[in-house]
């Protein structure tokens, strides 16, 4: 049995965050109904060009809906909005992202909800922390939070995340709220209500680059792969067969081991590199070296060899390559969902010891 066998979640939440969790849920054995609007879920028609128009789903749509039911919900009718509470009514936990208006004409309140319903937990996602009203999707934020600035190569036309990694991001501090939520209402009887707005979400997860600018008054910019505070890190290194590969050095032990493995060991004891500063300061030229070393070997035979001698580093594949791997299909999660056979990653990855 799965560790949330019996637990009913209302999931009204569309696009990607607030359906992410609720795959969550269900993977870990909760019952799951989607309700969508009559038009469906928007992402049912976010197809690719090349994508079968004639399905009733596409993969955006499968990708972060799997292990539920579909079932359709107008509340923006009466009766629709009468359903809605008789279905909170033995309900779990309850998936939202509407504005802030459309809540109170559903009659999804705090106060309301936590009068009718006192064991129900309420999960919801939004856009904007600072304007409730603002329209919002992941590239929005992406743009605002300041991820778009730090993507790309420097010089060039900033890049958004592949990913819609902010959703993503908010997914995932939602799906930590209500496990909270359900650990506490199993100690005091009573659930509680949760709101994850994007932006926050998004500044969360700068991490790192925040505390560089509020400690250091470093405005970090788009410099590519490479680390802003660890060298060489990140850096791309070409190889004898036109791959790139990709060396994560975080100590000077592992620099030393690394110079040696490609014959360089003399840049261990060089001025410019002998302290991990001294390689940011002198990135360039540390690359530049580097660079030449590299362009001696196969990927395939360096990679194995930093493995071998314990030195980090991975060779830029291809997501086809990536996908194909056992590894990829030891995650991957199969289900038919109206008629076509869908296939995405897992929500919940963990394995249990």
């Amino acid at each position: 049995m799965k560790p949330l066998t019996g637990l009913k979640v209302v999931e009204l939440a569309t696009v990607l965050a607030g359906p992410e969790v609720g795959r969550f849920l269900a993977e870990l054995g909760a019952t799951v109904v989607k309700y969508e609007p009559p038009k469906g879920d928007v992402t049912r028609g976010w197809r690719l060009a090349n994508e079968d128009s004639t399905s009733s789903i596409s993969a955006y749509f499968a990708a972060i809906n799997a292990q539920k039911s579909y079932d359709v919900l107008d509340l923006k009718s009466s009766e629709g909005i009468d359903s809605l509470q008789s279905l909170l009514s033995d309900a779990d936990v309850l998936l939202t992202n509407f504005k802030p208006e459309d809540e109170k004409v559903f009659g999804l309140t705090t106060d309301s909800l936590k009068s009718k319903f006192p064991r129900l937990i309420w999960g919801k996602i939004s856009g904007f922390s600072s304007d409730i009203n603002r329209p919002a999707f992941d590239v929005v934020l992406q743009a605002e939070t300041g991820w778009i600035s730090m993507t790309g190569q420097p010089n060039q036309l900033p890049s958004k995340l592949p990913v819609a990694m902010i959703d993503v991001i908010a997914a995932h501090q939602l799906k930590e709220a209500i496990l909270l939520a359900l650990l506490e209402r199993e100690k005091h009887g009573t659930g509680s209500h949760w709101a994850v707005s994007l932006e926050e979400a998004s500044l969360s997860a700068l991490a790192n680059q925040a505390t560089n600018y509020w400690m250091n008054n470093h405005v970090a910019k788009a410099m590519g792969t490479a680390h802003p505070n660890i060298a060489p890190y990140g850096d791309l290194l070409p190889t004898k067969d036109g791959k790139w590969a990709v060396p994560a050095i975080g100590s000077h032990a592992q620099f030393q081991k690394f110079t040696e493995l490609l014959n360089l060991s003399t840049l261990a004891s060089d001025l410019r590199f002998r302290s991990n500063v001294d390689r940011v300061t002198n990135r360039s030229a540390l690359i530049e070296e580097l660079s030449k070393a590299t362009k001696q070997w196969n990927s395939e035979e360096l990679n194995k060899a930093c493995g071998d001698h314990r030195i980090p580093l991975g060779i830029v594949r291809s997501l086809d390559e990536v996908l194909d791997s056992p590894q990829a299909q030891e995650v991957a999660l199969e289900e038919e969902i109206e008629g076509r056979k869908t296939k995405r990653v897992k929500s919940f990855v963990a394995r249990r010891l």
